[in-house]
């Protein structure tokens, strides 16, 4: 088994200090630990089944106190984007764990700390391991905060693969006009470029987004566009 080192490093990336160490070792515990020593040692496994409940419960909270204007089936995408495994395997790169999971030697020597599914499951069970130690709310803080980083705090929801797409259906339900987008502003290096992008319909701006690329910010406009649309709506019921 390879020895956990950096708990104090680790524990600075993730904003939270553990107050039952063995708690976090736990969750960085591959289950090809127990497999290679044959024995019943205990791994994230029950960890992982723990936090992927808290981040379901976490997010569907503030999806549905955020997004009042949107129905069950566009929450329940919302959420499966936020939580797809993808999503989580680059939350858990971006925090270093897996240079701080302990592996079998064989997982490592196919590289397993990188795996995409190993990072993933052990992300989840941190969060397990923070629920467990702090409570709901620490759990909440850390998940909502990782987010924010990953999303830009939730302010449009996280749904469609073509925003664009269902904005234009939208719209073209009530006028045969479609949407028109503008950039306005790219500042940053060319390197890391960011687009302001507006969109417009019947000669006045619905929304405006930010993206890398021109192409994320009008999708985020019309995200944007969806979301005061869908409430203006409600708030007309």
């Amino acid at each position: 088994m390879a020895a956990v080192t950096g708990y104090e490093a680790l524990q600075d990336r993730l904003g939270y200090v553990f107050r039952d160490a063995a708690l976090l070792q736990l969750a960085l515990t591959h289950p090809s630990v127990a497999h290679e020593h044959n024995a019943p040692l205990q791994t994230n496994q029950r960890l992982e089944f723990l936090g992927d409940a808290v981040l379901q419960l976490v997010l569907t909270r503030e999806l549905y106190e955020k997004f009042s204007a949107f129905g069950e089936g566009p929450l329940t995408k919302a959420r499966a984007k936020l939580v797809n495994r993808r999503t989580l395997a680059e939350r858990a790169r971006h925090l270093a764990i897996g240079e701080h999971l302990i592996v079998s030697r064989g997982e490592e020597m196919h590289g397993g700390r990188e795996r995409p599914s190993a990072l993933a499951d052990t992300y989840e069970a941190l969060l397990g391991a923070i629920f467990l130690d702090g409570g709901f709310e620490a759990a909440r803080e850390f998940i909502l905060r990782q987010f924010q980083e990953a999303f830009g705090g939730l302010l449009v929801i996280p749904i469609l693969e073509n925003p664009k797409g269902e904005l234009q259906e939208l719209l073209q339900s009530v006028s045969p006009e479609a949407p028109h987008y503008d950039v306005v502003s790219a500042t940053g290096p060319d390197h890391d470029r960011i687009f302001e992008c507006t969109v417009q319909h019947g000669g006045a701006e619905l929304a405006r987004g930010q993206g890398k690329s021109k192409k994320a910010a009008e999708s985020e406009a019309a995200l944007a566009a969806l979301t005061r649309l869908r409430e203006e709506k409600e708030a007309a019921t």
